[in-house]
């Protein structure tokens, strides 16, 4: 295993007397005293109280290989976000209502890495705030109510989010699909209706006009289409080449505006953009953000047009406690400054296509892994029974995740049927990092 060792904090260390407790004592508090739908990951939980870079450690001092964290984007306790957010935290933080240097330098940047005219900022706390703060605009703008999106996309925990995501309302405790959403096919280019790559992206854009015919036969008009720029819940899709271009358009005809969720997937984990959307040559309405923007510190954006910023002015404030207060905004613009100077959207690239190249590799020899796909460090190996059929094998997806977990690389699973392996680790992830999880990987397939 490669070294990981080298510096920190004390594992275990406390900033306060708090008792540490065994993993049982924690799981029958967490029993006890927490939201009873919380899960935990794996079979065996892991209690993990430190992280750096690519690593996070356990109690004992054990390291683990983090495959699937996309929130501390730039590596688990970056040592320069760690201090512009304890500087800033020393200083001062309140809210937007006084003036300060941080919030406006922030948008200046942020909107630096948009096309125009997507220039207008709002500032949240999570990617759900920012995915229902988009719906408010879209409204406002639109004076409709309509909204499709696609099949099991996940857009937030808020009442109205969870609405628009069918990864929730389809399944267990869902209350299935409100009268105001339209869904559309998965893109899916593997197991969906439209598999020729060529075509496939105007196909399923193609399935547009028909949702939006739904929503209108119920006297509904559409405000929006909400669609992630790589799927996430979905199975780590890619869209085709030309889907969005051919979405979009049927959205705009028909008076709707587009919204490019980029919670999971910007601030350049794909590599060749900065931004997931960018792959398909369009220009959304409004963007939402939110996980890596702060790396682990809760915050999230939305950016829009001047246009539909101005449809949102009625006389009510937009006014959020926290959002865009100066501490948040110190750690973000940290998180530009580390992303460019360790030029790490180059290195998502780079280590993303040796990841890839590797995944394929392994494929040739374990028929298991029916489909690789992804862009930069957001890629996903779809696993099944049988390759022909290309039948979906969730009982081998879950079994490699654990006995990985055995051999300290830390995977999940996502999909409709939870068979495909999720890898989007920091942007951080070293070709090191990847040759060690491949060889892993390998030694689990061949003892399945």
């Amino acid at each position: 295993m490669t070294d990981p060792t080298a510096s920190g904090p004390t594992v275990g260390a406390t900033a306060s007397n708090v008792p540490q407790r065994s993993n049982a004592d924690i799981l029958r508090l967490r029993k006890r005293l927490l939201n009873p739908t919380l899960s935990v990951s794996y079979n065996e939980p892991l209690k993990i109280v430190r992280g750096e870079g690519i690593w996070l450690y356990d109690q004992h001092g054990q390291s683990y290989l983090d495959m699937v964290n996309n929130v501390c984007h730039v590596g688990h306790c970056h040592p320069r976000v760690v201090a512009a957010g304890q500087a800033q935290m020393a200083q001062l933080n309140t809210n937007t209502r006084y003036l300060h240097d941080n919030i406006v330098e922030y948008a200046l940047r942020l909107t630096a890495t948009l096309p125009e005219p997507l220039s207008v900022v709002f500032l949240t706390n999570s990617g759900t705030e920012a995915n229902d703060l988009a719906l408010r605009l879209a409204r406002a703008h639109t004076k409709a109510q309509g909204v499709v999106v696609v099949d099991h996309a996940y857009h937030g925990h808020s009442p109205s989010m969870v609405e628009l995501s069918p990864y929730k309302f389809n399944g267990k405790g869902g209350a299935g699909q409100s009268s105001h959403v339209g869904v559309v096919a998965m893109p899916d280019t593997y197991r969906g209706p439209f598999r020729e790559t060529a075509a496939a992206g105007r196909q399923y854009g193609q399935l547009l006009p028909a949702a939006i015919n739904g929503l209108r036969q119920r006297d509904i008009a559409p405000a929006a289409f909400y669609c992630e720029s790589l799927l996430g819940c979905g199975g780590q899709i890619v869209l085709p080449e030309g889907y969005l271009p051919e979405a979009y358009a049927a959205v705009r005809a028909a008076g709707g505006v587009c919204v490019a969720d980029e919670v999971q997937v910007g601030f350049g984990r794909v590599g060749e953009h900065f931004w997931a959307f960018e792959s398909q040559g369009v220009v959304p309405d409004i963007v939402t953000i939110g996980k890596p923007i702060g790396n682990g510190h809760p915050m999230g954006a939305v950016v829009t047009t001047p246009e539909i910023a101005a449809s949102f002015v009625s006389g009510m404030e937009y006014f959020n406690t926290f959002g865009g207060n100066p501490v948040s905004c110190a750690i973000a613009l940290a998180v530009l400054d580390v992303i460019a100077d360790e030029q790490l959207q180059e290195n998502a690239r780079r280590v993303g296509q040796f990841l890839m190249d590797g995944l394929r590799e392994l494929q040739q020899r374990h028929d298991c892994i029916g489909d690789v796909r992804g862009r930069g460090l957001f890629v996903g190996a779809e696993l099944v029974r049988d390759r022909a059929a290309r039948t979906p094998d969730q009982p081998k997806a879950k079994a490699v995740v654990e006995a990985m977990k055995a051999r300290h690389v830390l995977l999940s699973t996502e999909g409709p049927d939870d068979n495909v392996l999720k890898i989007k680790p920091p942007i951080v992830f070293s070709q090191a990092n990847a040759e060690e999880f491949l060889d892993k990987l390998d030694q689990v397939l061949r003892g399945l």
